[in-house]
C-alpha cells in the first residue's frame, strides 16, 4: 500500500501543526495501571443486568430512553440468544420499495420490500428501479447454484507427512456425512476439496444449509470434522486451525466471485426503449454507453465483478430482514451487463455468486426483522430460495436507476433535492 512522499509529508506536517514529536510518541505509548470495570452480565438481558451496564455509562436519561425503551425492555428475552452485553436497540428507518414483479424459480409476484437504512435517496431509487422492472412485466430471477464452505487448516512438519495425512483422509470422507449429522438436520455436505500449500493442508468442506444462511451451521459441522481428525488421524499435524481463511468468508475474493458462496442468483429483464426514455428519462443507447465505460473503469480500478452499487440495496435489505450485515463484503460483488438488442431494447442483467442469505437462524427470528421477512411473506422455512432471487432482483432495480440517473445527469440533482433537503423535502 505505498504512499506518495508528498502525502506523507502533507500528513507529518498536519500531525505536527499542534503538537511535538515528543507529545505525539507519549500518545501511542502504552499506559498501564488502573482500567474502567468490565461490563458486567455477559448474555443476560434481564433488566436488572442492563441497568449494571448502564451505570457505567455517563449518559444523560435522554439518550439512554432511546436506546432502553420501553419496548425493548418488555421484549428484552427475545435478544438474550442475539447480543452480549445488552443495554437496548437502535432504530433504523424502513422504507418500502416497489412493487417488484419477480418472475423466478422460487420468489413469484409483487413483492414490497423493507429496507432499513439512514441514506436518503436509497429507498427512492430502489423504488424506481422496482417499478421499472415492474412494468416491464417483472424480472426472471433464476438461483442457480448454491454453497456454504467453511476450510480447516493443519499444517505439518514435512511434505511427507502431508502425503501421509492426505493419503489417510481421502479413506475417512465417506465417515464425514454421519458426523456432520450429529451437528445438524438440516446442513448436508456436498463436497471436500483439497489444497496443498507446502507443508499445509487445506481441506475445503461445501454443505448445503437449507433456509438458513448457514455460517454457524457450518462452523459447528466442521468443528465436529477436525475433532474426528485430531482423535483419528494417525499423522497429526504440528497445527490445526477451524478456518484457514481460505473460504471467503465475509470478504471479496476471486475464488468465491467464480464458483458460490451461499446463494448464486442470475436476474434479467428487457426494457423497451420507450420504457428507458419515460420512466429512466434517457435512452437505450446512452445506458449502454455508460455500462461500457464504467465496466472498463471498473476492470482498471481492480474491481471484484463490474456493478455499480449492490452494497447500498444488500445492506438495507440484510439489516431490515436479520442477515448478517458483515456478509455484504462478500453478497455485493457481482457482474452486472447492459447490452442493447436487435429490435432497440435494453437488455439488464446481474449475476451475484454470493447472497448469504436465509430465512430461519441468526437474526431472522427477532421481534422486528421477522415482521420484514412477513411483509414479502417470507418468513420462516421454504423461503431462502425466493429471499435470494428477491435479493438479485433488487440489485437489478438499483443498477437501473442509479445508471439511469447517471445516463440522464440526474444523479446530483436527486442527491441534492432528497439527502440535503432541498425545498420538496422541507415542505
Amino acid at each position: 500500500m505505498p504512499q506518495s512522499e508528498r502525502e506523507t509529508r502533507r500528513h507529518l506536517q498536519h500531525l505536527l501543526a499542534h503538537r511535538s514529536p515528543e507529545d505525539l510518541i507519549q500518545r501511542l505509548a502504552p499506559k498501564p495501571g488502573s482500567t474502567s470495570r468490565r461490563i458486567p452480565g455477559a448474555t443476560i438481558t434481564e433488566p436488572y443486568a442492563v441497568e449494571r451496564r448502564w451505570d457505567l455509562l455517563s449518559i444523560s436519561s435522554q439518550a439512554k430512553s432511546e436506546l432502553w425503551d420501553f419496548a425493548t425492555a418488555e421484549r428484552h428475552q427475545a435478544f438474550a440468544r442475539n447480543i452480549e452485553n445488552f443495554i437496548g436497540t437502535v432504530k433504523v428507518p424502513i422504507g418500502l420499495a416497489g412493487p417488484l414483479k419477480v418472475n423466478g424459480l422460487f420468489a413469484q409476484g409483487d413483492y414490497y420490500v423493507p429496507l432499513a437504512t439512514t441514506e436518503a435517496a436509497l429507498v427512492a431509487s430502489y423504488s424506481r428501479g422496482a417499478m421499472v422492472l415492474t412494468e416491464a412485466g417483472g424480472c426472471s430471477a433464476a438461483l442457480v447454484a448454491e454453497g456454504v464452505n467453511r476450510t480447516p487448516g493443519f499444517a505439518f512438519e514435512t511434505i511427507t507427512e502431508v502425503g501421509l495425512f492426505v493419503s489417510w483422509l481421502l479413506e475417512q470422507t465417506h465417515r464425514f456425512p454421519e458426523i456432520i449429522a450429529k451437528t445438524t438436520q438440516h446442513g448436508s455436505l456436498t463436497d471436500t476439496k483439497i489444497v496443498l500449500e507446502g507443508n499445509h493442508v487445506y481441506v475445503q468442506l461445501e454443505y448445503l444449509t437449507g433456509d438458513a444462511a448457514g455460517q454457524n451451521m457450518v462452523t459447528l459441522a466442521t468443528d465436529a470434522i477436525c475433532h474426528f481428525i485430531s482423535e483419528e488421524a494417525p499423522i497429526q499435524p504440528k497445527h490445526a486451525f477451524l478456518e484457514a481463511n481460505l473460504s471467503g468468508d465475509k470478504k471479496a475474493s476471486a475464488q468465491s466471485f467464480q464458483n458460490v458462496r451461499g446463494r448464486k442468483v442470475s436476474a434479467e429483464v428487457k426494457l423497451p426503449p420507450d420504457l428507458v426514455k419515460r420512466r429512466l428519462h434517457t435512452s437505450v443507447e446512452t445506458m449502454e454507453a455508460y455500462w461500457r465505460m464504467s465496466a472498463l473503469g471498473g476492470v482498471m480500478s481492480g474491481t471484484i465483478g463490474v456493478q455499480g452499487h449492490y452494497a447500498n440495496g444488500l445492506a438495507a435489505l440484510y439489516i431490515a430482514t436479520g442477515q448478517d450485515a458483515a456478509c455484504v463484503s462478500e453478497s455485493a460483488v457481482g457482474v452486472t451487463r447492459f447490452e442493447r438488442t436487435e429490435d432497440g431494447s435494453l437488455y439488464a442483467t446481474v449475476t451475484l455468486p454470493n447472497l448469504i442469505v436465509g430465512t430461519v437462524g441468526g437474526g431472522t427470528g427477532l421481534p422486528s426483522q421477522a415482521a420484514c421477512l412477513d411483509i414479502m411473506g417470507l418468513k420462516g422455512t421454504g423461503h431462502a430460495g425466493a429471499l435470494a432471487e428477491i435479493a438479485a432482483a433488487l440489485a437489478l432495480a438499483g443498477e437501473l436507476s442509479i445508471i439511469g440517473a447517471l445516463s440522464a445527469n440526474e444523479f446530483g440533482r436527486a442527491h441534492q433535492k432528497r439527502a440535503r433537503g432541498g425545498p420538496e423535502r422541507q415542505k
